[in-house]
């Protein structure tokens, strides 16, 4: 058994159903079911034997020892954090309490579980942290791509508890040996993201014929990786990747936010056409956010050179996949539009000027 921490957020999600598709090892998925979390991304799973959720906190030290000593994972895959950067600007509290606090907890539960089995065991365990490009802060436009041993530089609440959780568990490996192994990512999207990102708000909120906002001038810049490439990447990383090292995972998909939007729109007019117009009528320049990071770039050359990874999609393939997607999936969209989710979606935009 493996288990998958944050197993009902969007990334979260799809390993647990790519990987109980593909093997019949049981997760157990522990997941606070925050605003972002969602039990109804994994209902094709309700009566599946091999998935085992619970509903806590990954920072209650007494629920995480009771785990490890009942059900004995062999490894960790670690999910669960705060991830919206607009939210951290909004409440950075949650995002130091959850990414650097819940860490902590759980890689001190999962070493005094691991220090307790046998030497083959504790040879074989493995702490798989799942983390963000964002540490390493902003490109410019001619800078190459981030390497794994690029500088940390975090620009926002979230990308700097993310960042601090990456070091403690470069940390708790170096210090006492725990075998950790941790993977940087690209933008992911795909099938159950949330719809406060970029791409899922743009399709919900232009279905809806609502506005669809974008910061500043829209050319910021980011590597998008299709969600299931992303879920492969570490497969592959948690089977054969090297104890203590760095894999950054990208989609060689660089493009800037504005151009994601067209495409979005150009994809719902020949999908599902609006009699009002064509969907790119709704776009809205509205003020930039804070401490907004201009480009990302990722380097994912270690990845496919060790362990033979590289997307199987490329953004042309995926985008299409993730906007048939949401126009197959209206109901789990609904569902998941809760009060609390439009209250933020009306926090964070409607205070920002149109320009």
């Amino acid at each position: 058994m493996i288990l998958v921490t944050g197993g009902a957020g969007f990334i979260g999600a799809n390993f647990v159903l790519d990987w109980l598709d593909q093997s019949r090892e049981p997760v157990l998925n522990l997941d606070a079911l925050t605003y972002a979390g969602n039990r109804e991304s994994l209902r094709s799973l309700d009566g599946d034997a091999r998935h085992v959720f619970v509903h806590g906190d990954i920072t209650d030290r007494a629920l995480l020892d009771a785990l490890f000593t009942t059900h004995r994972p062999r490894a960790v895959v670690h999910f669960a954090a705060e991830s919206h950067v607009d939210r951290s600007i909004h409440g950075p509290g949650a995002f130091i309490h959850t990414n650097v606090q819940g860490t902590f907890t759980l890689l001190e539960a999962a070493r005094a579980f691991w220090s307790t089995l046998p030497p083959a065991e504790q040879g074989e365990f493995r702490f798989h942290h799942v983390s963000t490009d964002e540490v390493y802060g902003s490109l410019g436009p001619a800078d190459a791509p981030f390497t794994e041993t690029h500088l940390y530089e975090p620009n926002s609440p979230y990308s700097a508890s993310k960042a601090g959780s990456d070091h403690l568990v470069r940390a708790w490996h170096h210090t006492y040996g725990l075998p950790v192994l941790t993977t940087n990512c690209s933008n992911n999207y795909g099938p159950f993201h949330f719809p406060e990102k970029l791409i899922p708000l743009m399709i919900v909120n232009a279905l809806a014929g609502k506005p669809l906002p974008v910061y500043g001038d829209g050319r910021q810049v980011r590597d998008w990786l299709y969600v299931k490439d992303h879920c492969a990447a570490i497969r592959a990383v948690l089977a054969r990747g090297r104890i203590g090292e760095t894999y950054n995972i990208g989609g060689w998909n660089e493009m800037p936010n504005i151009d994601i939007v067209h495409t979005v729109c150009a994809l719902l007019d020949e999908m599902r056409p609006d009699p009002a117009g064509p969907h790119g009528r709704l776009i809205t320049h509205v003020t930039d956010r804070p401490g907004h990071d201009r480009r990302y770039a990722i380097d994912a050359r270690k990845l496919e050179s060790e362990l033979g990874w590289k997307p199987a999609e490329t953004f042309d393939t995926g985008i299409r996949k993730t906007v048939r997607w949401y126009l197959d999936h209206a109901d789990w969209v609904s569902r998941v539009q809760s009060g609390a989710y439009r209250a933020w979606v009306d926090t964070n935009y409607a205070a920002r000027t149109a320009g």
